[in-house]
This record gives structure tokens, sequence and C-alpha cells, in this order.
């Protein structure tokens, strides 16, 4: 019996079926995670924009109601009312300079310094002039009391007959020469001592000294540079040296609107809020309230003292001022509601605010004060509490979704 082996040349592996599964389950499945990830970034979407408009919102605050009660709000800044841009009194370039940002300088203390060389040489010179004419005014002095001596001889000889008249007639006349020509050199010795006086103002000019008792602010130009009274054009000629400040006398300036001011006296109390540090506040008093007002914005400017003095208030802060209301008791002071100026629009004939509540808007009409401080009063429509939306974006309707953000 014989055994038959395998024919092993007719087996063969179908390669094309092999291929072709795997292909389509991977397409299969790379179909299937494309349609995954855009359903979870439909639904992530969806979550996240809440099916709603973006806005930002504010609160309607109210106001007043109480002794030392805010009645009215204005924003401005911090300036001192003793400061001064110091420059020279003449013109030359700075060679040195003696202080420093933040340094605290006395009255008269010398903040820099022009080259002065030829101003020293002038005063120089000036002297010298001086003394010439000085040493005139004795030679002239000299040969008027010679000639006094020569005429005094002569009369006697004259008084006796041993002189001749001729003689005397001369001599006084010499005597009236010599007068003429002290009274010459006198003028010459006074104009001599203005010169020195005028030469050493000169060189006196050439240091800056500081006008006051204050603070350095800032400065303004640096060793090497040319500094005049008056700067020119072209950024080649500095007008200023230093900027200086007495910090003792920094106040608040604010805008406040016209409609308010009658209710602002002299002497007022207020609370001072800056903007840098929001939670502490200063106290204050209505110093000055300037007689004109402003008929472009309608405000009245108003400034006022800080009497809480503190380091940390700079010039050039920005800053709230709340004028207190502390003549009125509680049951005669009117609550008055504020919202944030940004959050009231006009549509037509009439002014609105649109409030925020459980995700939605809603349309408010309002009767609407001046705006003071960045806020405005709502007279009607409002009853404090309310938030508002801010800056409303066009297309909002009645009753549309919103989502509140914070940034």
């Amino acid at each position: 019996m014989t055994s038959q082996r395998p024919d092993l040349g007719r087996l063969k592996i179908d390669r094309t079926q092999s291929t072709a599964a795997p292909r389509r389950a991977l397409g299969w499945t790379a179909l299937l995670a494309g349609a995954a990830l855009v359903f979870i970034a439909v639904v992530a979407f969806a979550l996240r924009k809440g099916g709603g408009t973006d806005v930002k919102v504010g609160r309607a605050e109210v106001s007043g109601g109480g002794a030392n009660a805010v009645g009215i709000t204005a924003n401005g800044y911090v300036v001192a009312r003793t400061r001064a841009s110091v420059s020279s009194r003449i013109a030359g370039r700075l060679a040195a300079l003696g202080v420093e940002e933040g340094s605290v300088v006395r009255r008269g203390q010398v903040l820099a310094r022009l080259e002065n060389a030829e101003y020293e040489a002038a005063v120089a010179q000036a002297v010298a002039d001086s003394l010439r004419a000085e040493a005139s005014l004795v030679e002239a002095r000299t040969s008027r009391d010679q000639i006094q001596r020569d005429l005094v001889r002569a009369r006697d000889l004259l008084s006796r007959k041993l002189e001749a008249a001729r003689t005397v007639e001369d001599l006084e006349s010499q005597l009236a020469g010599a007068e003429a020509r002290i009274a010459v050199q006198g003028a010459q010795v006074k104009a001599a001592e203005a010169a020195i006086l005028y030469a050493r103002a000169n060189l006196e000019n050439t240091l800056i000294r500081a006008p006051f008792d204050g603070t350095v602010l800032r400065k303004d130009a640096e060793v090497g540079e040319v500094v005049a009274p008056v700067a020119s054009g072209g950024g080649l000629t500095r007008g200023a040296v230093v900027t200086m400040a007495d910090l003792k006398t920094l106040e608040v300036e604010v805008d406040v609107n016209e409609a308010y001011i009658a209710q602002i006296t002299d002497e007022q109390a207020t609370r001072v809020v800056l903007d840098a540090y929001p939670t502490a506040s200063f106290g204050g008093r209505v110093r000055q309230i300037v007689p004109t007002a402003d008929r472009q914005r309608a405000t009245v400017q108003v400034k006022v003292s800080i009497t809480d003095r503190d380091p940390r208030i700079l010039p050039e802060m920005g800053a709230r001022v709340e004028f207190l209301d502390t003549t009125t008791v509680a049951s005669d002071a009117p609550a008055r509601v504020f919202v944030p100026a940004a959050a009231v629009a006009t549509e037509g004939a009439e002014t609105i605010v649109w409030v925020v509540r459980d995700g939605m808007v809603a349309r408010k009409v309002i009767a609407a004060g001046p705006v003071s401080g960045g806020r405005r009063e709502v007279r009607s429509g409002l009853t404090g509490g309310e938030s508002v939306v801010l800056d409303p974006p066009p297309g909002l309707a009645e009753g549309a979704k919103v989502n509140v953000v914070t940034k």
C-alpha cells in the first residue's frame, strides 16, 4: 500500500478576504468615534450656554434713609493742592542732580546745578571792575584835595597881592573839574557794584532750589541735558527739572452732576475710597465748590480735603467720594435707588433696564435721574436689590434666557 503525499503547491492563502474585513471594521470604528465626539461637543456646548445669551449684571442699590447715609457719590482723582514743576531761571546744561523720586526736601534746598564756570568768571570780572572803579575814585579825590590846598594858598597870596587873580581862577576851574570827575567815578563804582550783584544773581540762578517743603514726585531731566525756563520744540530742551508736591495738601477733585450740587455744602463730611484700596476708607470734608460748571458734561467740580492722613494715599490715584448726609434722620430721609449707568438704555421715548430673574430677563420701564459717579438714579420702576443687565446686547426680548458671566 502506497501513501499519497499532499500536493503542497495547491495550497494558497486568499489575501483579498483577509485584509478587506479589518479595513471595513476600522472604518466603522472611526465613524462611530467621530459621531460620539460630535455628540459630546454638542451636549457640552448646550450645557455651557444653557440656551441663552451671555450678559454681565450689576445690582440696583438703595442709598439714603438715615444719618451718615451716603447721599451722592462721585469719582475723581487725588491731587496735591501745592504742586510745582521746578525749572531753572536761565538756560544751561544740567551739571548735577541731587534728588531722586521720593526725596523729601526743604524750602530753599538745592535740587540741581547747571554748568556755571562762565558765571563764576563773570562774578570775578565784575569784582575786578569794581576795584578798578574804586581806585579811580580814590585817585580823583586825591587830585581834588590837592587842588583845594593849592587854591587856598593861591587865595592867600592873592589877598597879599603876591599872586595873580588868573591863577586863582584856574585853580577854581580845576577844582570844579575834579569834583565832576569824582561824581563820575562814584557813579562808576555804583555801576560796578550793581554788575557784581547781577553776576552773582546769574550765578545763583544756576542753582535750582525747592520752592517749598515737599516730596519729589518725578525727575523730568537728567545730568547732561539742556534745560530752560520754557522748553523748545524737538525734545532738545527740558522745561522742568523735577516735579514736586506737598503731600500734606492732598485732596480729591471730583465732578458732581449739577442736578445734585445743591445738596453739597462747604465742610460737608465725606468718605473717600481709593480704587487701589477698595476695602479701606478715609475721612474727608468739602473744601471748595468751584463756582462754575462744565457745560459739556453738566458737572461742577468739588474739591474734598482728606482729613485721615495715610502714606498709602498718593497723587493721581483714582478715588470715589461719598458725600455723607448728616442733617437728616431716618424717618425724614427718603431712600433712593441707584443702578450702574451702563444698565440704562433708551428705546424711543422710554428709558428701560433689563432685570434678570431665574435666568430670564424682564423689560422694566423706569424714570431715570442724572448720572453721578458712574451711577444713575432710578426715581421709579425699581425697588432696589434687582440684578440688571450691563450694556444690554441687541436682540434681547421679554423672557429671553441669559447666562450671567462674572468676567
